[in-house]
């Protein structure tokens, strides 16, 4: 498989990418776009645009069918039809994330300043542009990004994790026979 084509099914899938890989995304070429090349990637976010929209409008009305006013099944199905709203939310979420990127990259198309990074002003690279057209970061504030994001999950994890231990240790909630 293409590192391209890697990479991109890690984008998709929300998985950092790999330094490694990343590497093979960093171009020393020209950044400058020809208008025929900026004319291609707008009307490929367009296209991405629509699909997008068509795909939400799919999911708002799939979600409007279902019944909802009555709860139907046991306490197993009842419990798995939320989780399943619940996750559809989620993924909406998503979604109109990726919507609000693919519009900033068309208007950074307008103004001129599609290319650059939000972070740090670079270029970013051609290639990288061309897997994620609507990205706005460059791999290096990327990578930066998801690992502050990455370590911020994981002190989130332990405060829990010691708040739980916190409860185990206080002698209030122990029971004691006397």
């Amino acid at each position: 498989m293409k590192t391209e084509q890697k990479i991109a099914n890690k984008e998709a899938k929300n998985i950092d990418v790999l330094h490694e890989d990343a590497a093979d995304l960093i171009d020393s070429g020209d950044p400058d776009f020809t208008p025929e090349e900026l004319a291609a990637i707008k009307q490929n976010l367009i296209a991405m645009r629509k699909s997008l929209l068509k795909e939400i409008d799919m999911s708002i009305k799939e979600g409007s069918s279902k019944d909802t006013t009555e709860p139907s099944g046991d306490i197993y199905d009842i419990s798995s039809n939320e989780r399943d709203r619940e996750l559809s939310y989620m993924l909406g979420d998503r979604e109109r994330n990726k919507l609000r990127e693919i519009d900033n990259a068309i208007s950074k198309i307008e103004d001129g300043t599609y290319g650059i990074c939000d972070e740090c002003g670079e270029t970013i690279s051609k290639k990288r542009l061309s897997v994620i057209p609507y990205s706005n970061l460059c791999i290096a504030c990327k990578s930066k990004i998801e690992k502050e994001e990455k370590e911020k999950l994981n002190d989130s994890y332990s405060d829990n994790f010691n708040a739980i231990a916190i409860l185990d240790e206080d002698t209030t909630y122990n029971h004691t026979e006397e």
